[in-house]
C-alpha cells in the first residue's frame, strides 16, 4: 500500500510504430519499478487508424497503473521531415492520453533524460539500461523502447521538486498582482 508521500509515474516515449511506455513508484528517494511495455500500431492501417491504436493502449496503461503524473519525450526533430511530422502526431497522443485521465503531463528532452539518468547527456542505449538495471534492479524490460519510458519516468521522478516548486512560486507571483 502506498503512503502519502508516494507517487505514481508513467514515462511514455513515443513512437508510431512503438511506444513505450514504463511505471515506477517514487516516494522522493526511492524509486521501484511497477510495470513496464510497449504499444504498437498495425503498420498497413492509416495513420488516423494507428494514431487510435495508440491512444487506446495508453489509455488502457493509464487507468492499469494508476499513475498519478505522466512524463514524456520531447520530439527531436530527424532528417526526414514527414518521420519528423509522424513521430510529432504520435508524441499528440501520448500528451493528450494521460491529460484525459486527468494526470499532471511533464515534457523532458532527451539531453535531460539522459543526463539524469547516466549523467551524461549523449549517453548511448546500453549505458541507459545499464542504469536502468541499477537503479530499478527489479525492472524487467524486452526492449529499447521500455528502457526509453522507465528513463523518462526516473527523468520526471527526479524533476518533479523543482517543477513543483516553480508553480508554487508562479502562483505567489501571480497573487500578488
Amino acid at each position: 500500500m502506498r503512503g502519502e508521500t508516494q507517487v505514481r509515474i508513467i514515462g511514455i516515449d513515443p513512437g508510431l510504430r512503438r511506444t513505450g511506455w514504463g511505471v515506477i513508484e517514487t516516494d522522493g528517494v526511492r524509486l521501484s519499478y511497477v510495470s513496464s511495455g510497449v504499444i504498437t500500431s498495425t503498420s498497413d492501417e492509416d495513420l488516423a487508424y494507428r494514431l487510435r491504436e495508440l491512444f487506446e493502449g495508453l489509455m488502457a496503461v493509464i487507468a492499469a497503473s494508476d499513475a498519478r503524473e505522466a512524463a514524456v519525450e520531447e520530439t527531436f526533430v530527424n532528417e526526414n521531415p514527414r518521420s519528423t511530422l509522424k513521430l510529432g502526431q504520435a508524441r499528440g497522443m501520448a500528451l493528450l492520453a494521460p491529460a484525459m485521465r486527468g494526470l499532471r503531463v511533464s515534457e523532458y528532452t532527451p539531453n535531460l533524460i539522459k543526463k539524469s539518468v547516466v549523467g551524461a547527456g549523449h549517453a548511448d542505449k546500453k549505458q541507459i539500461q545499464a542504469m536502468i538495471g541499477f537503479l530499478l534492479p527489479k525492472a524487467r524490460f524486452d526492449s529499447a523502447d521500455e528502457a526509453d519510458a522507465l528513463a523518462i519516468a526516473i527523468c520526471h521522478a527526479n524533476h518533479r521538486g523543482a517543477a513543483a516548486l516553480a508553480r508554487r512560486l508562479l502562483a505567489k507571483e501571480e497573487a500578488l498582482r
